[in-house]
């Protein structure tokens, strides 16, 4: 139901280089964020619950503490790429839990949608 979803939203919602498209996918485990240039095809900036900085730091890597912490790091990545305005492609979850609370920490730190 989820891959339904999604596609149903890739439908409306398409990523330019001024504002590029900010895609979530979340596992039982881990938590993605990728900022893309839909129209070159390019992954501009991406954050994951497996990189360095964030792993150590976590206890658990697929929780909403998890999600805030990934939603602060893609944000201060795409603003020192000169990023502020993105949209947001929830891939198909439900905007709620994880999802709300990356998007949330996501606008605390900096970006637009």
């Amino acid at each position: 139901m989820r891959v339904i979803r999604h596609k149903r939203l890739r439908k409306m919602v398409s990523g330019t280089a001024e504002r590029p498209r900010m895609a979530v996918f979340h596992s039982l485990n881990h938590v993605y964020v990728q900022v893309i240039d839909d129209t070159k095809g390019h992954t501009l900036v991406s954050a994951s619950t497996l990189e360095k900085p964030l792993k150590g730091t976590l206890s658990s890597t697929g929780n909403i503490e998890a999600a805030k912490a990934v939603g602060a790091l893609v944000a201060r990545k795409a603003l020192e790429k000169g990023i502020s305005k993105v949209v947001f492609d929830r891939g198909g979850h439900m905007f709620h839990g994880v999802v709300k609370s990356l998007a949330e920490a996501a606008r605390e730190a900096g970006l637009t949608f």
